[in-house]
Parts: structure tokens; sequence; C-alpha cells
């Protein structure tokens, strides 16, 4: 049987603080009243979707993995493949039963949508140039579902801080895929620190369109990741 540590590392649970600060920037700019508990309904929600797809993305790169990564969990035999496909079920019918429960149906719809994007990402990213702009997709649908989900429209301002992290996070896969094709990997954690930065742009896009203070919002979340990424790995 898995170890707690195992699943961990099979969901790249370091890098959750990203999630949580996304849906923390989309529903403050959706507009509306953004109450804690909705906060904490949207983020354990997108919390599951990204636990579940990075489950997927290693059951679907198992045999890339045992020749390239084999530290990775399931090569390793720290977690089994059928281990990793009922955990990958579990969160993802965790994920749209929490949508469900948001104030707007149009969430879960939303939500649907999501889940189908992070499904072809995992299934078709290797070998496949346009990958990237899915691995954006999901990013910029985290947004769209919060809002949705809380408010049932998507405001412009919501639209410009998914855009943003699109841009980001196609940003982030050219560079991976630049040091994948490195004959030794980048001397400073370069990913690492990029998807610490996820973060840190949401907080940058709410001091902008917001208030200064959430700047700080941002930064914390981004110390989170960092954090994280010293015991579970997020690339």
């Amino acid at each position: 049987m898995a170890t707690f540590k195992a699943y961990l590392d099979l969901c790249r649970v370091s890098n959750l603080p990203t999630v949580w600060t996304n849906v923390l920037a989309a529903g403050l700019l959706a507009g509306g009243q953004f109450l804690p508990a909705s906060f904490l309904l949207l983020a354990l929600a997108l919390s599951c979707f990204y636990l579940a797809g990075m489950s997927l993305n290693d059951l679907c790169d198992v045999e890339h993995d045992r020749t390239h990564r084999p530290s990775r969990p399931i090569p390793a035999g720290r977690v089994s493949l059928r281990e990793a496909g009922i955990l990958t079920v579990a969160l993802f019918a965790a994920g749209m039963l929490l949508l469900l429960a948001a104030p707007h149906p149009s969430g879960a719809a939303a939500g649907v949508l999501l889940l189908l994007a992070i499904i072809a990402y995992d299934l078709r990213h290797k070998g496949n140039p346009f990958s990237v702009l899915l691995m954006a997709s999901c990013r910029f649908l985290v947004f769209v579902v919060t809002a949705l989900a809380l408010t049932g429209q998507l405001s412009p301002w919501v639209l410009v801080a998914a855009s943003a992290q699109f841009v980001y996070v196609v940003t982030i896969s050219l560079v991976a895929r630049h040091e994948n094709r490195r004959a030794t990997p980048f001397s400073f954690p370069v990913i690492p620190a990029m998807l610490a930065g996820i973060s840190l742009l949401d907080g940058i896009v709410l001091a902008l369109l917001l208030a200064f203070p959430w700047l700080l919002a941002g930064m914390a979340g981004a110390l989170l990741t960092w954090a994280g990424q010293r015991h579970v790995r997020g690339d």
C-alpha cells in the first residue's frame, strides 16, 4: 500500500497554493459577495481537480517515466497503477460534487470543461507542440469555474487575470521544454521558481486592479509553494 508521502509526490501537492491564489483572484475580481466559506469550497474543489490531474498525468506517462523519470512514485513502485487510478477518479468526483454545492450551477458546467481539458492534456501532451496551450487553458479555466460558480457570469477583470496566467503558464511550459532538451538541467531550479511565481502574478494583478495589500496574498502563496517544493517536487 502506498504511503501518504508517495501520494503527496504523485499529486505534486506543493503546487496547491498556486490554485488557492487563482481562486482568490478570480473570486475577488468576479464581483458580488465573496465569503470565506465560498473561498474554502472553491479552493477545495479546484484543488481536487489539480491533484487528480497530476495523478492522471503520471498514469498516462508511466512508460515514459520508467525510462526517463524512474524516481516518480508509480515507476518506483511507491504507488500502484490501481491505487493511482482510484485516487484520480475519487478526486475528480469530489471536485465535481463540491462544485455542485456552489451558489451557481454554471460553475459545475464549467467544471466539466475543465475536466475535459485536463484529460485532453494528460492524454495528448507528449510530442504535441500545442500541449502548452492545453495546459494553459486548464489554468485559465480555474478562473472561469470560480467566477461562474460564485456569480454565474464572467467579469472583464476575471478574464484579464485568467489571460495573464494563460500567457505565464505557456511561458513556463516553453522554458521547461528548453530545459528538457539541454544536456544538463539549469543550475538553478528555474521551473519550481516559476511555478511559485503563479501566485506572485495573482498578487500583482490584484494589487493593480483592487488594492496593493493583496500583493501580500500572492507573496504568501509563492513562499508556500517554494517552501513546499523543498519537500515535494512540483515539476
